[in-house]
């Protein structure tokens, strides 16, 4: 019996002591800094920053993990992140980059050989990232892309631990390749953790970060923690205190409430930041959100493979019956998408709006006429088609259901797929399952008929969100089991050899005004063919405490918490999951 006692009083003492450490969403019994509950955003299912642009969630995750090269800030500035020095040599056509010294979430450094093997990853020919037309400046970027040439005759080199030689095709436009740095796809990763794990970005476990916040624990539908990263610049050898850089220390955010679940939570007092308004209560918070545009728009992408919509005419008929300014009502945090590229992308200069210089390619209101007769047209008098939305994603739903009574009319059968998450076990010992995003799955395959993306504006200038509906600028994955190594289309399987041309005209064009303008015409002409409908540009609205401040944000529009302060946290630290870290220990030891 006394044995009995003591084990039971032991095993008691292990939960306590875990429970204060690292491992788990409690403040440490030693003052770190403020932890905060908070809700900032819907369960996201993977944390790759070169595949999370088709979903708003994860970049609000991904913006607070990792750090480029090159960062926008708040006023649209593009300046330097991970980026020291850099020297473009214009006789040459060679860049170098030498790094700012900082570690990675595990202590390692982050070196230039993370920064080569990030960008090459993206330029392997079996690797699907529209982001790899960022790159194609780069001396055989576009040959190796295609399988012409292999990855190490590209022109990228580590020539010291912390100096990226980049050497280009041509002279290159400094600032703009520099804009393409900042993007959140190109950020430096680890080949020791993405390489031998193809599932590394799907487990906290695996995650290695070089941001201002690491994963530090994640369990799929209960909770997520994320905690400043004690590595993040700071100068170990001289003992540099912990919040130099990065006030908060913790963020718990739980995902066992839904929306309106933490919403309640919020309004009592219990959390401290709402970074996901749920859908009923947006017209009671929109004058007291704070709300910042987000470079990303809600957007409807069609199968063109499927013969109901092989028809540009019948594509646009649906794009035009839709009011999209009642669907930003809707929404509430969004506004009507007039054209393909978002609010805050770059005509020539950060000082220039795209948008604005374009000026509306898409009304607002709906013209029901139109589209009926455009049916006419092309001989369409309905059909059946199902439009694929994420699950968990109320906003997606609520605008797919509007969509579907307005096609509905138009004589469509219109039905929504859901998609939510695949379980899978790992067969390794004590290695916890992993989640596939359905809707990603479907839209990588091409498993859809009308699917909708967030499509995440991966730079600031149009060229980079405009380039993947060209075949050879698309960065689809080619099949190199076909010997010809054939280029893929856009993942719409859009593909026009007029619009194929303009944009190698583009690429090739150094003259800034006159790329501006053929950008325009590339634009004009992807609303003429419509293989994509923008529906709304997405904005991110977020509620926090009086007793939250210090709040920033990137151009991207997510949330710098690196300033956050938190008046007396020591007062309002979050409730207790000793059951679910428990649980968790109990498990191990068995």
């Amino acid at each position: 019996m006394k044995k009995t006692i003591v084990l039971i009083l032991a095993l008691s003492m292990l939960i306590l002591s875990l429970a204060s450490c690292e491992n788990g969403p409690h403040q440490m019994d030693e003052d770190k800094g403020p932890v905060i509950s908070a809700y900032l955003t819907d369960e996201m299912y993977n944390f790759d920053p070169a595949l999370a642009y088709t979903d708003d969630s994860a970049s609000k995750i991904i913006s607070l993990l990792y750090e480029g090269l090159m960062r926008v800030n708040s006023r649209g500035k593009v300046e330097k992140a991970l980026a020291k020095e850099i020297v473009y040599n214009k006789e040459t056509n060679i860049m170098k980059i030498s790094l700012n010294q900082t570690k990675w979430s595990d202590g390692r450094d982050v070196s230039a050989d993370d920064v080569v093997y990030a960008w090459k990853r993206i330029l392997e020919p079996d690797f699907d990232s529209e982001a790899c037309a960022l790159l194609f400046d780069i001396k055989n970027a576009r040959e190796v892309k295609k399988g012409d040439k292999t990855i190490d005759d590209l022109g990228l080199a580590a020539v010291e631990t912390y100096v990226v030689e980049i050497e280009f095709e041509r002279e290159i436009n400094q600032d703009e390749f520099l804009e393409n740095l900042a993007s959140p796809a190109l950020v430096p990763l680890r080949e020791d953790v993405v390489g031998r794990n193809p599932d590394w970005a799907k487990r906290s476990t695996d995650i290695r970060t070089n941001g201002q916040f690491i994963l530090r624990k994640m369990v799929y539908g209960d909770y997520l923690v994320i905690e400043r990263s004690s590595y993040y610049y700071r100068d170990m050898e001289k003992d540099e205190v912990l919040n130099k850089y990065v006030k908060p220390y913790r963020f718990y955010i739980q995902f066992n409430k839904n929306r309106d679940e933490n919403m309640t939570a919020y309004e009592n007092n219990e959390i401290y930041f709402m970074g996901e308004i749920p859908l009923a209560k947006r017209a009671e918070y929109k004058n007291k959100a704070t709300v910042k545009n987000l470079l990303s728009t809600h957007s409807y992408y069609f199968n063109t493979d499927n013969k109901l919509f092989s028809d540009s005419r019948v594509r646009k008929a649906l794009s035009l019956a839709l009011d999209r300014q009642a669907i930003a009502d809707l929404v509430v945090f969004a506004t009507p998408a007039t054209g393909i590229v978002p609010n805050g992308v770059y005509e020539n200069t950060y000082h220039k709006d795209f948008r604005q210089a374009g000026g509306d390619l898409i009304s607002s209101s709906a013209d029901v006429a139109a589209a009926k007769a455009l049916l006419s047209e092309a001989k369409v008098n309905g059909g059946s088609f199902s439009i694929t939305v994420r699950k968990s994603d109320e906003t997606a739903m609520a605008i797919a259901e509007y969509c579907q009574g307005v096609w509905k009319d138009l004589g469509f059968n219109v039905t929504i797929k859901a998609l939510g998450k695949t379980e899978r076990k790992s067969e390794e010992e004590n290695v916890s399952s992993c989640y596939d995003d359905d809707l990603y799955t479907a839209y990588v395959a091409r498993d859809y008929d009308v699917i909708a993306i967030d499509a995440q504006a991966l730079s600031t200038t149009a060229f980079g969100i405009l380039a993947p509906f060209a075949k050879d600028f698309s960065g689809m994955a080619i099949d190199l089991e076909n010997q010809n190594y054939d280029a893929v289309p856009h993942k719409t399987g859009f593909d026009n050899s007029e619009y194929n041309a303009l944009i190698e005209e583009i690429f090739q064009e150094n003259d800034l005004n006159k790329r501006a303008q053929m950008l325009h015409e590339a634009e004009n002409m992807l609303i003429d063919e419509m293989p994509v409908i923008p529906i709304v540009f997405n904005q991110n609205a977020y509620l926090a405490s009086d007793l939250l401040s210090g709040f920033d944000f990137s151009w991207y529009g997510t949330t710098i918490f690196k300033n956050l302060n938190m008046r007396d946290y020591n007062n309002y630290l979050p409730d207790t999951t000793a059951e679910t870290i428990s649980s968790d220990i109990f498990k191990g030891l068995k």
